[in-house]
């Protein structure tokens, strides 16, 4: 039985979340407020919410953990390539914060392979929507000709960005703003991103499971440090990218 959270409640600790062998891995509690000061609380010791329509907010620590170092992120060949294109040609420029509202809309309701459905219900926009105001939320945009086509958004706290969503409506419009959000993590000293969820697509790219022990002391360090002042994105940052394995042989 998980716990029920009042409003004032401090979250129990993450080891009593359930376990690998019950119907919900990873739920720690169900209840209490969400407010941009509950999410800070969540995020600084690994909890995050994930509930859908008619659900009470539903609270997550999953183990293992879903991280992607930014020093390992593998860039494939066409990738590569992509970014290349998209850096040489005249409207396409990347962009973060510039319609954070417009981004979290299109991670809501472009459709997904496998999803009849969204997580970020209207309270969840609602919530990340003042706390973006707030400063902690931050979105990476894809843009070509003056037309959002992907992106993603996610919550930095300290030294330590955490993933939340990504949309693309042209190809590789996603992972471009991925890319960009690993070489600005590298510019500002951020050596983690959170994923969350483990994926093969994100595995692909260089995330790997942690170990929530693991992943947990890492927050310990990280998030307490100062992080970065100027959300901006230079076209310079690029260069950071140069730093990023190819995949194995045999892939694209």
């Amino acid at each position: 039985m998980i716990p029920w959270l009042e409003p004032d409640a401090p979250f129990p600790d993450t080891s009593q979340a359930l376990g690998p062998d019950s119907d919900a891995p990873g739920l720690l509690a169900a209840g209490g407020d969400l407010s941009p000061g509950r999410l800070a609380q969540a995020y600084r010791r690994g909890i995050f919410p994930w509930f859908s329509d008619g659900q009470p907010v539903l609270w997550w620590t999953t183990d293992p953990r879903m991280v992607l170092p930014t020093e390992g992120f593998k860039v494939s060949r066409s990738l590569r390539k992509a970014i290349q294109r998209f850096r040489q040609t005249p409207g396409c420029e990347v962009r973060i914060d510039s319609h954070f509202d417009a981004v979290l809309h299109h991670c809501a309701h472009t459709p997904r392979e496998g999803q009849g459905g969204t997580w970020i219900v209207s309270e969840m926009r609602a919530v990340y929507s003042q706390w973006h105001r707030a400063g902690q939320v931050h979105s990476f945009e894809t843009w070509v000709n003056g037309e959002l086509v992907g992106g993603l958004y996610g919550v930095n706290i300290g030294r330590m960005f955490f993933g939340e969503s990504m949309f693309a409506h042209q190809t590789d419009a996603s992972k471009i703003a991925l890319a960009a959000l690993v070489c600005f993590c590298r510019a500002n000293g951020i050596a983690l991103i959170d994923c969350q969820q483990e994926t093969a697509h994100l595995a692909s790219m260089g995330a790997r499971p942690w170990e929530r022990p693991r992943f947990e002391a890492h927050l310990k360090q990280v998030v307490a440090q100062p992080g970065p002042t100027d959300w901006t994105y230079d076209d310079s940052m690029w260069a950071h990218l140069s730093a990023s394995p190819h995949p194995p042989d045999g892939r694209p």
